[in-house]
């Protein structure tokens, strides 16, 4: 381990990168008339309904709609991704 890596100043993203992907964000939560307030309902219905199944990491938990490549390859469609860390799955009662 190089002594003085541990003085240097970390790697962050340029502003001018950062700025960029918010713009992106926020064209594509517009494009799918989607507000700030409906995704946050959203992720928290998400969770709860999962929650109900498995204990889930929230802290880490990342879920956002962003754009991909349509199939038909013409254009970008929206799409919802969810990164949802799972701590371990509960015990269900089955009862047939």
């Amino acid at each position: 381990m190089d002594f003085f890596s541990f003085f240097r100043k970390k790697q962050t993203p340029p502003s001018g990168s950062v700025a960029k992907d918010r713009l992106k964000l926020v064209l594509v939560h517009d494009r799918v008339n989607c507000s700030s307030q409906v995704l946050e309902m959203l992720k928290t219905d998400i969770i709860k309904v999962i929650s109900n199944y498995m204990e889930i990491d929230t802290d880490e938990l990342d879920i956002q709609i962003t754009q991909t490549q349509s199939e038909d390859n013409n254009g970008t469609v929206p799409v919802l991704y969810a990164n949802i860390p799972i701590k371990s799955m509960r015990k269900m009662n089955h009862e047939d």
